[in-house]
């Protein structure tokens, strides 16, 4: 496995750890059991976001980019740069599905009026 491919994976790998959690919201004066129910119901939405239509839109587009550029090189540079192109895509593809996922859950429970600290 050459040193490029081996850059590639650990790069994905690392984009992959993104992970936003829950979110942090100031409890004072907020009953428990009524946030409970809201972040329930914000987090349904959350699972609307189509995060896998995300990841195969940017792989795909990343693996034409990338081969298209290889491509005024050889034939080579363009199958190394469509795999490249696809490993960029997939790992940005899923962080920005992980972080509209977040946001969609940040932004329902702040138009529930409560205050997200993150």
């Amino acid at each position: 496995m050459s040193k490029y491919t081996l850059l590639c994976l650990s790069a994905l790998l690392a984009a992959g750890c993104a992970y936003y959690g829950e979110p942090i919201v100031d409890t004072k004066g907020v009953d428990p059991a009524r946030y409970e129910k809201d972040l329930a119901e914000c987090e349904a939405y959350r699972d609307e976001v189509q995060a896998g239509r995300k990841v195969a839109t940017a792989t795909i587009s990343g693996a034409a980019l990338w081969a298209a550029i290889g491509a005024i090189f050889n034939s080579d540079a363009a199958v190394r740069g469509a795999g490249a192109g696809a490993l960029g895509g997939a790992s940005r593809g899923g962080n920005d599905a992980v972080r509209s996922r977040h946001r969609v859950v940040t932004q329902c429970l702040r138009n529930r009026g409560y205050a997200v600290l993150n």
